[in-house]
């Protein structure tokens, strides 16, 4: 049995999962109000709120799972990537709770949690694939071979597919977070009454970009434009770029399994277009659970099944970061 936490932006999470990846409990405290204010996350503010909820969202999902401490065969916590002191808090939290319990550490990588979510009952997916892993700070494509890791091919050369949608919501003058409000205002609007580019769309590799998109929609927003058609064709445009080269990727490497993990695959206009796209290219689709899509910490307790463990008590200086470089 494994306890995982997950700090790595703004949702304070712990969950506890089994060896064959049954989720007995998770729990995520959201900080979305806290941040509404300020139109995003603020890094210090996130951090001291990951201290005071820690060991609460813990209590819950041990209580939930009908467990103990004493119950725990190893505890694990996102390393990074992710915004540093909220990192920190994680990890110097669940460093305590093994060490007191003389248990192993499993520090894991938050990508390759997403990926992981994908391999939890009652439906696990199997390698080989391919993935499109879009969140609010990450975009890629990666190749997966086995379960303990990914190969990236692909990645945004600016902003991420979240990001994109993010700070589209502020533009257009949505609350946060911004992208679940666009997605809510898009719905009522015509995608095809304004025309936004559409980077990279059959450009040699397999990068993403969306600054271009995004400035686009600053200039329209400044001429007077506005509401749910612009919001539709801004959500178009992120949707063709996402599913455009993405399925060039699933074309190239010949892959005939795809995944799409991450918080924007939450999106119901995202999810309906790959299905679509998968469809016509005879392609197997596995799109993440919604509640798995969003930052969690069963999907780092799932990573952590095949991810090594660090022993007792080797693991007290390990630190946390930001970022890892490629």
């Amino acid at each position: 049995m494994i306890l995982a936490l997950e700090t790595s932006c703004d949702e304070t999470a712990a969950a506890v999962v089994d060896a064959e990846g049954s989720i007995l409990a998770s729990v995520v405290a959201s900080q979305a109000e806290l941040h509404a204010p300020y139109g995003g996350v603020v890094p210090e503010v996130a951090s001291r709120r990951h201290l005071e909820l820690t060991v609460p969202v813990v209590e819950r999902a041990l209580a939930d799972a009908g467990a103990s401490l004493d119950d725990l065969d190893a505890v694990a916590v996102t390393e990074g990537p992710g915004l540093i002191g909220a990192l920190l808090v994680g990890l110097a939290s669940a460093k305590a709770i093994a060490f007191a319990r003389g248990l192993p550490l499993v520090p894991v990588d938050h990508l390759h949690g997403h990926i992981a979510a994908l391999y939890l009952q009652p439906q696990p997916l199997e390698p080989p694939f391919l993935v499109l892993l879009a969140s609010g700070g990450h975009t890629l494509l990666a190749e997966v071979d086995d379960r303990a890791g990914y190969r990236v091919i692909g990645t945004t050369l600016d902003d991420a597919a979240g990001e994109a949608f993010d700070k589209g919501a502020r533009l257009l003058g949505l609350g946060y977070p911004g992208g679940a409000e666009l997605e809510r205002l898009a719905a009522q609007g015509d995608p095809e009454r304004h025309r936004l580019p559409v980077a990279m769309l059959g450009s040699p590799g397999h990068d993403f970009s969306f600054s271009g998109l995004k400035t686009a929609l600053l200039y329209a927003v400044r001429d007077g434009h506005g509401g749910a058609d612009l919001a539709a064709s801004y959500q178009r445009a992120i949707i063709r770029s996402l599913v455009g080269r993405t399925m060039e990727a699933v074309r190239a490497t010949g892959r005939d399994t795809l995944a799409v993990v991450g918080g924007v695959a939450r999106n119901g206009a995202l999810r309906a277009a790959f299905d679509g796209a998968c469809a016509d290219e005879g392609v197997r689709l596995a799109l993440a659970p919604p509640e798995l899509c969003s930052d969690n910490a069963a999907m780092i307790a799932s990573a952590a099944r095949f991810t090594e463990p660090i022993a007792f008590p080797d693991y007290l200086d390990r630190d946390a970061y930001a970022s890892r470089a490629a």
